[in-house]
């Protein structure tokens, strides 16, 4: 009897170890013919997709534009890089308009993405790429009647099969690149609302600057435009500058010789600050020049472009408000204090406008001069100019209203 019962339990035995090797044969045969389902089913999915998300953004046009047109911002409203912290992003020199670029990694792969045509404040045409994945990208901004912007972003492409596989599994690809741009879309309106509307302004007053050389590049340019301009040229001129062994001497700087609001059209030099003079030969698109010591209604603007207007407004109103005497032989300049080439943050951007001013004038001053004489003699007054050796007495009138020029060390 206890052969048999051996045989019997190892029969038992052998049957409850080969029936739950059998379910996971069955299980991993399910699982090939589902994956090899999804297999068939994603390769016979068209692999074109074409998504399209609007939105009014609560700012100027030229603001929004701007914004976009300037990769090194996707980091701070592409909701795939605002919630996941591990993705990296590689920025070039060239971050804004035609054939400017920038390229990403993370966990779920590597991209890149090239704009390949703009037209200001319009549209902005772009090229992506995501492990095998391509697109032709386009933004449309428009004007509302609120004086707001109407962004439009589409997406039309090729997926990969991966990506086939992945926006399959996830409702499709409408859902998966329209859910990105929706988010994107509110990220950009929620920082513009803050970056472009924080700002502050302060008139300081009148001050002096000392001369310095430069080196330029003139040329007249629309007034909106300036600042897109100083961001191509002034490169320039710190390559042009390192080059040729040239020291810069402070922040770059834009004189405006003339600013008409009416043509909307200003002559304009862009200028880097050296340390010494130079003469540059003749055939450079780059010139040298000095700009003379000048007194100047100084104004502080921190924050975006788009309040200069305001500031050159409250400017023009402290000098006729004080009755100082513009010197209307040109405009005003500007120096880039925190541009940006700086930081990204228009709200950190930091420009001192100065408006150059009569000096003004120092009345002859009459002071006792000692001469010779005989004892008994009286001292008898004599009248001499400013600028020589004796110090004239103070004069008797009142003080003007106008405040005094502040001496400040030179900031170009």
């Amino acid at each position: 009897m206890r052969p048999a019962g051996l045989v019997i339990k190892f029969i038992t035995l052998r049957h409850q170890t080969t029936y739950p090797m059998k379910i996971l044969k069955y299980l991993f045969l399910l699982a090939l013919l589902s994956l090899v389902a999804l297999t068939v089913f994603v390769a016979t999915q068209k692999g074109d997709f074409s998504i399209e998300r609007s939105k009014v953004i609560n700012s100027p046009r030229n603001t929004v534009y701007n914004y976009v047109n300037d990769f090194r911002n996707f980091q701070d409203f592409e909701s795939w890089s605002v919630e996941d912290p591990t993705i990296k992003m590689s920025f070039p020199a060239n971050t804004i308009g035609n054939g400017a670029s920038f390229s990403w990694e993370g966990t779920e792969g590597t991209g890149s993405s090239v704009t390949l045509k703009t037209k200001e404040g319009e549209k902005i045409h772009q090229k992506m790429t995501f492990n095998g994945t391509e697109a032709d990208v386009n933004w449309t901004f428009k004007d509302t009647l609120a004086g707001k912007t109407k962004v439009t972003w589409k997406a039309k492409g090729t997926m990969s099969f991966m990506f086939k596989i992945y926006t399959a599994l996830n409702g499709g690809s409408d859902n998966v690149i329209g859910t990105v741009y929706e988010k994107s879309l509110v990220n950009i309106d929620k920082n513009l609302n803050y970056e472009t509307k924080t700002y502050a302004i302060k008139v300081n007053g009148v001050v002096k600057k000392t001369e310095t050389p430069y080196i330029k590049q003139t040329f007249t340019s629309e007034i909106e435009k300036v600042n897109k301009n100083a961001r191509v040229v002034i490169p320039k001129l710190l390559h042009f500058s390192e080059t040729n062994g040239l020291s810069t001497n402070g922040k770059p700087f834009i004189i405006y010789h003339t600013y008409n609001t009416a043509t909307g059209l200003a002559k304009i030099s862009i200028c880097l600050p050296i340390n010494k003079d130079i003469s540059i030969s003749a055939g450079s698109d780059i010139l040298s020049g000095k700009l003379n010591g000048f007194e100047a209604v100084k104004t502080t603007l921190t924050g975006d472009y788009s309040h200069t207007n305001e500031a050159i407004a409250k400017t023009r109103a402290f000098i006729n408000n004080e009755k100082i005497v513009p010197d209307l032989s040109w405009s005003h300049l500007e120096i880039l204090t925190v541009s940006k080439l700086d930081t990204k943050s228009q709200s950190k951007l930091l420009t001192e406008i100065y408006f150059p001013v009569q000096p003004k004038v120092v009345p002859a001053a009459t002071v006792p001069v000692s001469t010779p004489q005989t004892e008994g003699a009286t001292t008898t007054p004599a009248t001499v100019k400013p600028n020589t050796t004796v110090k004239p007495k103070k004069p008797a009138s009142p003080p003007p209203t106008t405040p005094p020029a502040e001496q400040e060390e030179s900031e170009f």
